[in-house]
């Protein structure tokens, strides 16, 4: 991959993550979900306290690693089950939201196929 793509692809998942993770906190946007089901999930992981600050706090720091390019391959691993989790939440429950779920997801998976040497060592068998 190009390194101005790689580049881009890295800003541009750093910047999301780091916006939606702040929002967690901070709530400067509100987000309704757009179905009864995905409501009922998501007032449950609010009312857990712990589990939408977890993802909140992996967020905002696989974001800052993209941005500033360190820890990246290690990142993007601890993120992707909290991402493939969204992705299958919003497909199973609200399809009509999926794109920004799909949209991470992706960028995670190319920040990963392009971090593929440093995963080699640990996936000897």
């Amino acid at each position: 991959m190009q390194k101005k793509v790689y580049l881009a692809i890295r800003l541009i998942a750093g910047s999301i993550l780091l916006f939606f993770g702040l929002n967690k906190f901070v709530g400067f946007i509100e987000i309704h979900p757009k179905t009864v089901e995905m409501g009922a999930v998501m007032m449950g992981l609010v009312q857990s306290v712990y589990i939408i600050k977890l993802a909140a706090v992996i967020e905002i720091i696989a974001g800052m690693s993209f941005i500033v390019n360190k820890y990246t391959a290690l990142m993007a691993v601890v993120l992707m089950p909290v991402m493939l989790n969204a992705f299958l939440l919003h497909l199973f429950l609200d399809p009509a939201g999926i794109g920004g779920a799909a949209l991470i997801l992706a960028l995670t998976l190319l920040i990963m196929i392009e971090n593929k040497d440093r995963y080699r060592d640990i996936l000897k068998a």
